[in-house]
């Protein structure tokens, strides 16, 4: 594969861009200029839903032709859309709310687009993840987006332990009828930690819950869950205490039981009784003479 170099700002002579254009999550005011400028002066958009699209380009007066491009039709008018770009046509991609691309099928135009040295062009504005996270008052420097977790409890269950020991603070996306699901499956596979739930963000009904995860379970119980929320998790510790777990799994050991432990590992016992001095902070003699009868 041979490096490719985008010039966002010296248009190819024959080709047109692609424009991935954010739209609110909730709150109108939150469009951008530069968004409405792009979205009158394109060719043709391409919406995830050209219903829910429609209002928002008749409340900003865009009489810009609108097509529909999604999930289900991607693998056929992911590459009419190419075609018509590579001709010279601009064209801008909006998902329902936000920033697309972000956990939609936006990903796959924007790939055929570079795949094609066609130029794909960010036009940013509101991001529910990212919004979560800066109200959350939880750590910021690094952060993980999971997106939408698994339906079935199983997998669900799986995939948390598998990012268990990624320290960052995770950001999740939920529906209002899994929020307590979700909740349920990451206190049984995780230790309580800090936790911020927001739903409804930039909307007349925003809020914003802080609390363990213990907390805004039980909160959850009795809370009647409504909007779309977003779930951050403080995990920036998660390996520090998996490594102090992990140190520390002897703890409920006797000593007998420790030596035994190492001995079936390595087959011999002076050895073990040497890893299991190491691991209690104490002499080989001592733990001979605690074995002896």
């Amino acid at each position: 594969m041979s490096v490719q170099i985008q010039k966002s700002y010296e248009p190819k002579a024959g080709v047109g861009t692609l424009y991935l254009v954010s739209t609110p999550i909730g709150n109108l005011e939150d469009m951008t200029y530069r968004a409405v400028r792009i979205l009158k002066e394109v060719d043709c958009i391409a919406a995830e839903d050209t219903r829910q699209t429609r209002k928002l380009l008749t409340h900003f007066e865009i009489q810009t032709r609108l097509v529909s491009y999604h999930e289900h039709n991607k693998m056929a008018s992911g590459p009419e859309l190419i075609r018509l770009i590579g001709e010279g046509r601009s064209i801008a991609l909006v998902s329902d709310a936000g920033m697309p691309a972000i956990s939609d099928p936006g990903y796959d135009l924007a790939k055929l687009a570079a795949e094609a040295d066609i130029p794909v062009v960010p036009i940013p504005g509101a991001n529910a993840a990212l919004s979560a996270l800066i109200v959350s008052g939880l750590p910021t420097e690094r952060f993980l987006f999971v997106g939408f977790l698994p339906r079935e409890k199983k997998k669900l269950k799986d995939e948390l332990e598998r990012i268990s020991h990624i320290q960052a603070t995770l950001l999740f996306y939920e529906s209002p009828h899994r929020v307590m699901k979700t909740l349920e499956v990451m206190a049984e596979v995780w230790e309580d930690g800090p936790i911020a739930i927001a739903r409804e963000l930039t909307k007349r009904h925003e809020e914003i819950v802080r609390g363990s995860i213990s907390e805004c379970l039980e909160l959850f119980r009795t809370k009647e869950a409504l909007g779309e929320f977003c779930i951050a998790v403080d995990r920036s510790n998660a390996g520090e205490r998996a490594d102090a777990e992990a140190e520390s799994w002897w703890t409920e050991l006797s000593i007998e039981e420790h030596v035994a432990r190492y001995e079936r590992e390595s087959g011999d016992r002076k050895e073990a009784m040497k890893r299991a001095a190491a691991d209690r902070g104490v002499s080989r003699r001592d733990i001979y003479n605690a074995l002896i009868p």
